[in-house]
């Protein structure tokens, strides 16, 4: 009986493995079977996992928590959150850090714009005393420390602030860190094409607004987007014919935002998939009774 070395690759995690396996094509086929069927059953697995509908927090537990920061994520986490956002920017030495802001003023102890700052610089700074001492010392962290952090059963809506490099690196980071299947890259059009030219299975919230609701609608159709945010600021009074289309597309819908626990029968009826909320604890209690 001979043997040989192959390498097979495994999508789940993007990489190829080296095999000693026996050479008659018989057994080859067999175990090239079971290695696609292992594979497509861990993918169902984690499909089935995910949530249906639910609660995104915005920014994590930003009521209580310093926004966008680990706490504030590890909060979210420990409530039973469905999906949590979080914004994503590139720093001068094109790292990705989580910040909403285009200056780390408003949420740490320093200012200046986060394109023109360094890793090590923003590590430096305190984003945690702005909310409370109690969050003092709080970093800014990175797309892969917030990545680490995530368990794989909450989906991850991946807010990205930039264009095709901001796209191409968090693809890059999301495959590395096997988090494919539960992430939403939101984002314009021009960070989605450096998205989908690395791997064009990663879901797309299409963020690039439009004049109407409706042309935006069309557009997520046409470009075959996973995902849109609905916005709670645009006129409502087309909004069910409007949603009813984009079911029948299959495409999921994110809602920004409500913070009345009233709203979420209503808005779940429509046909909203995810509401984004910073009243994150009273949203989710009010979700666990209407499942």
């Amino acid at each position: 009986m001979q043997f040989v070395f192959e390498k097979i690759f495994v999508p789940n995690n993007h990489t190829f493995i080296s095999r000693q396996i026996r050479s008659d094509k018989r057994f080859n086929k067999s175990l090239l079977f079971s290695t696609l069927l292992f594979f497509h059953l861990s993918v169902f697995a984690q499909l089935d996992k995910l949530p249906l509908k639910g609660i995104c927090a915005h920014r994590g537990a930003n009521k209580t928590h310093p926004e966008n920061t680990i706490t504030a994520f590890k909060e979210a986490i420990r409530l039973g959150v469905q999906m949590i956002e979080f914004d994503v920017q590139l720093t001068k030495d094109k790292k990705l850090v989580i910040m909403h802001d285009d200056t780390v003023d408003r949420t740490t102890n320093g200012s200046g714009k986060v394109s023109e700052l360094t890793l090590n610089e923003i590590k430096e700074l305190d984003a945690g005393s702005w909310k409370s001492k109690k969050f003092t010392d709080e970093k800014v962290p990175t797309l892969k420390e917030v990545l680490q952090i995530m368990p794989k059963n909450i989906w991850l809506n991946i807010h990205l602030k930039g264009n095709k490099k901001i796209g191409i690196e968090t693809a890059k980071m999301i495959i590395a860190e096997d988090r494919v299947l539960q992430s939403v890259i939101a984002c314009g059009k021009k960070a989605a094409k450096g998205v989908l030219s690395i791997n064009s299975n990663i879901k797309i919230c299409n963020m690039e607004r439009l004049d109407s609701r409706t042309d935006y609608i069309n557009k997520t159709i046409e470009k075959n987007f996973a995902f849109l945010q609905i916005k709670s600021s645009r006129n409502n009074d087309n909004m069910l014919s409007d949603l009813k289309k984009l079911k029948l597309k299959g495409i999921r819908i994110n809602y920004f935002h409500s913070e009345k626990k009233e709203q979420i029968q209503e808005l779940l009826d429509l046909g909203v998939d995810f509401i984004l909320t910073d009243n994150l604890a009273e949203m989710l209690d009010a979700f666990s009774e209407i499942k």
